[in-house]
């Protein structure tokens, strides 16, 4: 009965966050400010003590992750309709780097040392202080760098080069398994699709771990 109760309870809890991540929007996961990540903790912290908590049934973890949902969701409401409040709730950005210049005092707000804001800018692809004119320290806790003229990378119009049109690339085979709905909406057949993985060396889907195809530049095809 232990088990059954556990893995009930599991089976609830994982759903309700899941509607309530649903309902709640995209940014509880890709933007998680300093209340974003509160509510994550309560909530997977509500779900985890009634799991193992036997006199906690499933109607209680109803009521808490929807209690509590409910009270995230007032307060999106809240920082959408009142500018005011963001700064409270959300936070704001701190530019830590202004003019080529680190900012001391920012750093020191943000409890951030030169080291972190070294890894930082490396996730941007940023290896040295002296390309950065300007570095803000967003709300979730990422850096946005504009850099220096001199090391910006140069567009196709600095190059007075003529415009080519932007497509995404279909992906077409996974691990051996053709993506049919891809498929579909491209201009393609699955004839096509076998002919042209033949002319790279492969006998059928199997033989393939990914395959793409982009317009103008034709399918890519990487084998096991």
């Amino acid at each position: 009965m232990d088990y059954f109760h556990i893995g009930t309870d599991l089976f609830i809890g994982f759903f309700a966050l899941f509607l309530m991540t649903k309902v709640l929007g995209k940014t509880q996961i890709t933007q998680i400010t300093a209340f974003d990540f509160i509510s994550a903790l309560v909530l997977g912290e509500l779900v985890g003590n009634a799991v193992y908590d036997e006199e906690t049934g499933i109607g209680k973890i109803i009521f808490a992750v929807t209690l509590w949902g409910a009270l995230i969701y007032i307060i999106e409401i809240i920082t959408q309709k009142m500018k005011g409040s963001r700064n409270f709730l959300e936070g704001q950005p701190s530019i830590i780097i202004r003019k080529g210049k680190i900012d001391k005092e920012q750093m020191t707000k943000c409890n951030l040392d030169i080291n972190q804001l070294q890894h930082l800018l490396r996730m941007k692809d940023v290896f040295s202080l002296r390309e950065v004119e300007f570095a803000i320290l967003e709300t979730d806790g990422t850096v946005s760098v504009l850099r220096k003229s001199l090391f910006e990378t140069a567009t196709r119009g600095d190059l007075k080069l003529v415009d080519q049109r932007v497509s995404l690339p279909i992906t077409l085979i996974i691990d051996g398994e053709v993506l049919w709905d891809n498929l579909d909406e491209g201009p393609f057949e699955e004839g096509w699709l076998k002919n042209e993985i033949r002319t790279h060396g492969a006998t059928s889907y199997r033989d393939i771990m990914y395959a793409e195809w982009r317009d103008g530049e034709g399918l890519y095809v990487q084998t096991f």
